[in-house]
């Protein structure tokens, strides 16, 4: 919850801003919701519901103001104004953000560093687990990892990759100095991109093999396509994070992680029906396999031999990969990444969210989807906001403008009539103020598309 600290000095301001009437003066101080749910349990309509912010949203749609959180709520914060629930803490932060005197404060950090402080002074040998992280918990994962500045993209590891765990995207037809014609050309006939005729045989492996399609044959000889003087190779590298997700999703368990490496067994993949472990892969790596040994490609099991094809630029490395939970301030509430957590692992806060490490999987999902780029990330799969629907039904709107004073791009007002109107030629669909409307009144949806 939030509370006030004692600078307060009862001006009110959090009190006249605060959009769900959640905050009243007692004795010159103001007392707010704690944010216990209990109000949410009780309900018999199920229209009270916990929010990304962990606070609670109440479905006007489903309300019938019965009065039962009003009788439930254990700190008499909760009344009924005509068909609308007043006095139940949202967490959207406007009371921190208005109070002129920086006195109203989120109890979560005050009670995180009250904790931390009250262990450390007892200096116990096996401290009792607490649900505050600590300071110093971090997520991590081992994978291999692309060094985008060295890599070249010539995709030599995706065609040494046993399990085309690695995707190289760049465009066909040119030559990357991937030298795998080299390596193939059994007559030893090709040495920097270059054909000795005397050597070629013409047996046409280099053709065949090339993973840009950029060799072909012209009155029998060999010609390597070549890029133009000063033209650069651009595109994506992505391959398998390694997070296990696959292997959590899989329900006859083909997909198994064992000391942290992905392993898969065929045999006990052959009766699946569901294939949810594609749905899960968060950049899009795994898919199904035109091979009759197995049915699924693009998982990484670990074998380090992209690590040893990529002898010259050494772009391809083992890497401890850890979060600590931070992010950019270009964080705009938007709940994107709480959304699709898969983990459930992720509270928002007003400019910043809240990580449970201990949960987070590293899969990068949240940073996958950022529309700006403030999750930390590792790998260049990108997706962005293709389309969506905003539209703000008025007949349960609470008028609060919440979702006004949340939008980053100013797509929200009020029309001549006083109604909350969305301007679809600056909404950017990132659900900013759908996550944060107190009485469920916006209707909302999105879609996602591939950027790089």
């Amino acid at each position: 919850m939030f509370l006030s600290t004692k600078k307060c000095e009862g001006i009110g301001e959090c009190i006249k801003e605060c959009p769900t009437g959640a905050i009243r003066l007692i004795e010159g101080k103001p007392f707010s919701c704690i944010t216990c749910g209990a109000c949410a349990e009780a309900c018999p309509n199920r229209a009270i519901f916990k929010n990304k912010y962990g606070g609670f949203v109440v479905d006007r749609a489903k309300c019938n103001a019965c009065g039962v959180c009003e009788l439930t709520c254990p700190v008499n914060n909760i009344t009924i104004e005509g068909d609308m629930v007043k006095g139940i803490c949202s967490r959207c932060g406007i009371c921190v953000d208005t109070c002129p005197i920086d006195a109203r404060i989120d109890a979560y950090d005050v009670i995180e560093d009250r904790q931390l402080k009250f262990l450390e002074s007892l200096n116990l040998t096996n401290p009792p687990e607490v649900r505050i992280k600590k300071v110093d918990e971090i997520a991590n994962r081992v994978n291999v990892l692309t060094d985008t500045e060295k890599c070249t993209l010539c995709g030599r590891c995706e065609y040494y990759c046993p399990t085309d765990a690695i995707i190289v995207d760049t465009d066909s037809g040119v030559c990357t100095e991937c030298r795998v014609c080299e390596d193939v050309c059994p007559a030893e006939a090709i040495s920097d991109t270059t054909i000795d005729e005397e050597k070629c045989t013409l047996c046409l492996k280099c053709v065949k093999e090339c993973p840009n399609k950029a060799i072909s044959v012209d009155d029998f000889k060999i010609k390597i396509n070549k890029p133009e003087e000063g033209h650069e190779i651009e595109g994506n590298i992505i391959s398998c994070l390694n997070c296990g997700l696959c292997a959590e999703a899989c329900e006859l368990g083909a997909l198994k992680r064992v000391d942290g490496k992905i392993r898969y067994d065929p045999s006990l993949c052959e009766e699946c029906t569901a294939m949810k472990c594609l749905d899960v892969c968060p950049v899009g790596t795994l898919r199904e396999s035109e091979e009759d040994e197995r049915r699924i490609k693009g998982y990484c099991v670990s074998c380090g031999r992209c690590v040893k094809a990529c002898d010259l630029n050494e772009a391809r490395s083992f890497k401890n990969v850890t979060w600590n939970g931070k992010i950019s301030e270009d964080c705009i509430s938007c709940g994107i990444c709480a959304e699709l957590c898969p983990k459930g692992a992720i509270t928002l806060k007003r400019g910043s969210i809240n990580v449970d490490l201990e949960k987070c999987a590293l899969c990068e999902k949240c940073a996958i989807h950022c529309p700006q780029d403030a999750i930390p990330t590792t790998t260049m799969r990108k997706k962005s906001i293709r389309d969506g629907f905003v539209f703000v039904e008025n007949k349960l709107c609470m008028n609060c403008k919440l979702c006004m004073k949340t939008c980053p791009e100013e797509a929200i007002f009020e029309d001549e009539k006083g109604r909350l109107t969305v301007d679809d030629s600056k909404c950017i669909y990132c659900g900013a103020c759908n996550n944060v409307c107190p009485a469920r009144a916006i209707l909302f949806e999105r879609e996602f598309e591939v950027a790089r």
